[in-house]
């Protein structure tokens, strides 16, 4: 079964695209990745999505610029798939469905709710097929967390008999995986750690005024020295002692807090390099800390191998950083275990969206926080199955 995935993450920063060939049943293996792209959304749009999340307008604009960043992505969303489709030489009609995420704007598990916005009835207009959207509202529903929801995935291709892997998502926020050996679902865990890429993508974007949106290789963070009283301060988080499941979002880690860290090192005359060095072993010592409460940590003679996707695994100083903090684990892309690092998120969410179509639960119950696991997702365009 070909579905397509589309996911646009936490950093905004544009849309991914996967076209993967499922088995037919509830078996993942084996896939085939067919085509995978990535479409960088224009500056000016990822700096829109980032206003609205922060809620940086005026109170008589919010709304009109939902509505209109809704139609927005969803044109941007179709694009996506369509130049997949082309990419793959497929025709759209041997395309089961397309599972798209939406772009998150708002995530409050702690009042219910996480909205994401692409209108998926414009996108199946658009594509003329399936699309199943809406993931997280029902697993909200149930009293969870509605994150993180890749575990899933993780478990269905990266579980292994005979080893233990942690499988780690730097986005803009950093969530993990444990996968125990053995390959058994309830022993699996997971939780959105803390930042990974918002907070220093933030600074960078504010402090050249838009010209650079990222910390290239963390260049810049390399060349810093951390300020280890800012450093005890930002580790002195409760959000990183709450146990799981649990999960965030840039309404705690993003662009107002992001402006308050530049101002503060402006005002305090700490070098830029400096700030990006201290958000950087921030991000890295809270995902040290989680490691060392998995289940491997109590073993001292257990070895784990470590998985790492998203933005952040082609930052060669984080992902220097990670390995010095996790000696017991061999840390390396997730392309080493079968899956390119940069197509994951998007892949997740078309083995999901499979699975949607087929009836069949996509979801780990204990990694969210509900009781039993359900069919997550909602269908848009039935009558082109």
């Amino acid at each position: 079964m070909r579905v397509a995935g589309l996911m646009s993450g936490t950093s905004a920063d544009g849309i991914d695209a996967a076209l993967v060939e499922w088995p037919d049943g509830p078996e993942a293996r084996p896939f085939e990745l067919i085509a995978y792209l990535e479409r960088p959304h224009p500056e000016s749009l990822q700096a829109a999505i980032h206003r609205l999340a922060a809620g940086e307008l005026p109170a008589d604009r919010i709304l009109a610029e939902q509505i209109r960043l809704d139609r927005v992505l969803a044109d941007a969303f179709a694009d996506s798939a369509l130049a997949l489709f082309e990419a793959a030489g497929a025709d759209s009609g041997s395309i089961a469905g397309v599972a798209s995420h939406g772009q998150t704007v708002a995530h409050r598990p702690e009042h219910g709710g996480s909205l994401q916005i692409g209108c998926p009835a414009r996108l199946a207009e658009r594509l003329g097929r399936p699309v199943i959207a809406d993931f997280r509202r029902r697993d909200l529903a149930m009293g969870g967390e509605g994150a993180p929801l890749a575990p899933f995935f993780h478990h269905a291709v990266f579980s292994d008999a005979a080893e233990n892997r942690g499988v780690l998502n730097l986005g803009g926020i950093a969530n993990l995986t444990w996968l125990p050996a053995g390959g058994a679902a309830e022993g699996v865990m997971a939780f959105d750690v803390g930042p990974a890429n918002s907070l220093l993508d933030g600074v960078i974007t504010q402090a050249t005024d838009e010209r650079e949106r990222f910390d290239r290789d963390g260049a810049c963070a390399r060349a810093g020295k951390v300020v280890e009283g800012w450093l005890t301060e930002l580790l002195d988080d409760p959000y990183l002692r709450r146990p799981p499941p649990k999960s965030t979002g840039r309404e705690q880690y993003g662009l107002a807090q992001a402006r308050g860290w530049l101002a503060r090192a402006e005002r305090e005359g700490v070098a830029l390099d400096d700030l990006l060095a201290t958000l950087t072993a921030f991000g890295v010592r809270a995902i040290e800390a989680a490691w060392r409460g998995l289940p491997v940590a109590s073993d001292a003679g257990s070895s784990a191998r470590l998985f790492v996707g998203g933005g952040g695994a082609r930052n060669g100083f984080m992902m220097e950083s990670l390995a010095r903090a996790i000696p017991g684990a061999v840390v390396e892309p997730m392309d080493a275990g079968g899956v390119p690092a940069d197509a994951a998120e998007a892949m997740a969410f078309s083995l999901m969206g499979r699975n949607t179509l087929l009836g069949i639960p996509n979801q780990l119950p204990q990694c969210t926080g509900v009781a039993e696991a359900r069919v997550l997702g909602v269908l848009h365009g039935a009558e082109w199955r």
